[in-house]
């Protein structure tokens, strides 16, 4: 007799306790844990980190595990899930909880949590997670770097499944690094968030930009005698094997009190393209008047944006005594330039944001898909916002002008680097906002109505990751695939000399 049959055999009482047992079972879920049968009902909601309280989330996202501190022991209920179990923490198997959010796409999930504290439970005021209907790209890639400023020992390029928790490496310098200069690996990004078009730079020992175009790996010193400096921020074009690069001379000046720490600037700037299948280089803007940074093209091809600051040395050019006493004044404004692809040429600037008229700096221009809206990192001064405390990221809509409001995004502490998803529903960037030291990487939903969701951490299977480990993520870039050439390829090709640009 099959199993429907002994099921239909059964009576109708026999049935209804084995489906009761069986639902008990499921709600049981991880870690043998389970709702308690007695406790004291608070009106607030539980102060859980990272605050994933209310927040808008993908369908595809791994489980969004958290922790209570100063507690003995925490459970979580979900619709037909209980966790917890593991002291203070709420670790969430991925098959429960990928259905789970399969099931509620479009919809929310309550969540309610119970603590112990001395012996005596408490359970909280339930809140939801929002599970939206749009994915997020699989992949987010970021640099992996300690505390530090000058110094280059350690530093990686790292991709994260966002599905789930598996972190592998794209490029680690401890390859190649020797001595105490070390290497500089940095500006990693990719066309159309694909992996067969992508790039990033290397400096100091073994210099040179790595790209991979159509799959192969060239090494290239992307440097010509018209250049400030060899290519440095970088956007690739949509469609055609061209870069958008800013190359420019970079300082740093130290504080030793400010909250800042170090300023990063530009002593000159300019904007160039490199075609990669030409191994040519065409200078696009070069202005000794201006320093423009951050080249960022629009999805259809048509729109160069970047940012530009005006200065004009009253000494010598490049009077760096003369720009550290004069850092404050760099205020960049965004700009953009028409392209035309089958002539090469691009128009002529044209204003969109004037940042420095209301006596701001923005930079980090980011397009959505639509064309429609630009997200940008929004500071004080300067251009390295992630060391500027009251940096915002901020969006601008093309077709008013007009600010998106973006407070539900935002912290008391630094936000930088913003980039779109590529479906435009997902903000990612980088924030300061946990400890003022490491930047973290956060998402937030952007809804078809043009408003945008609470941001949240992206999610670690142990809920303490992020106050264990001592690395900032740095520059993050989503991305539909993992990157193919492997470390090894890399490291390899960057022992040999590098091709030089046609001039």
């Amino acid at each position: 007799m099959n199993k429907v049959a002994r099921y239909i055999g059964m009576g109708f009482s026999s049935f209804h306790c084995l489906l009761v047992g069986f639902v008990m079972l499921l709600l049981l879920g991880c870690g043998g844990a389970s709702i308690p049968s007695s406790y004291t009902q608070s009106d607030a909601e539980p102060d859980i980190w990272p605050d994933y309280r209310n927040v808008t989330v993908p369908p595809n996202i791994a489980p969004l595990n958290f922790l209570v501190d100063s507690v003995d022991d925490v459970v979580a209920s979900f619709p037909s899930l209980v966790c917890g179990g593991d002291a203070n923490k709420v670790q969430i198997p991925e098959d429960d909880w990928h259905n789970m959010l399969a099931d509620a796409r479009g919809k929310s999930i309550p969540v309610k949590v119970f603590t112990k504290k001395n012996g005596e439970w408490t359970a909280y005021k339930p809140f939801n997670i929002h599970v939206a209907d749009e994915d997020i790209d699989p992949y987010v890639s970021y640099r992996v770097l300690p505390p530090t400023f000058v110094g280059f020992d350690e530093l990686s390029i790292r991709p994260r499944n966002l599905t789930n928790f598996q972190e592998t490496t794209i490029y680690n310098n401890r390859l190649i690094t020797e001595g105490l200069e070390g290497q500089c690996i940095n500006c990693h990004s990719y066309q159309n968030y694909g992996t067969d078009n992508m790039m990033f730079h290397m400096r100091l020992q073994h210099p040179g930009t790595m790209i991979v175009s159509d799959g192969q790996l060239i090494f290239v010193n992307l440097k010509t005698s018209n250049m400030i400096s060899a290519a440095a921020y970088n956007a690739w074009h949509p469609s055609l094997p061209i870069i958008a690069f800013s190359t420019d001379h970079t300082m740093q000046s130290f504080h030793t009190r400010d909250i800042t720490k170090v300023e990063v600037m530009e002593s000159a700037s300019d904007i160039v393209i490199y075609d990669v299948k030409q191994n040519r280089v065409q200078v696009v803007l070069s202005d000794s008047t201006e320093m423009e940074l951050f080249p960022s093209w629009s999805p259809n091809g048509k729109w160069l944006y970047y940012c530009s600051a005006h200065h004009e040395y009253k000494g010598k050019y490049e009077d760096t005594d003369e720009l550290l006493a004069e850092y404050r004044t760099l205020k960049y404004s965004l700009y953009r330039l028409s392209f035309d692809a089958a002539t090469m040429t691009f128009g002529e600037p044209e204003l969109i944001y004037d940042a420095a008229g209301k006596d701001r700096s923005a930079v980090q221009p980011r397009v959505s898909q639509d064309g429609r809206y630009v997200l940008f990192a929004e500071g004080p001064w300067g251009l390295f916002h992630i060391w500027h405390p009251t940096a915002d990221i901020l969006m601008l809509d093309m077709q008013t002008r007009q600010l998106v409001p973006t407070d539900a995004m935002n912290s008391s502490r630094a936000e930088s680097y913003p980039s779109f998803s590529s479906n435009d529903r997902w903000v990612l960037f980088e924030s300061r906002r946990d400890d003022g030291n490491y930047t973290r990487t956060y998402l937030a939903y952007f809804d078809r109505q043009g408003h945008l969701h609470k941001a949240f951490l992206v999610p670690q299977r142990d809920p303490e990751y992020f106050r264990l480990f001592l690395r900032s993520w740095s520059r993050p870039e989503l991305m539909k695939e993992p990157v193919r050439i492997t470390p090894r390829q890399f490291r390899d090709k960057a022992l040999t000399d590098p091709i030089k640009v046609n001039e």
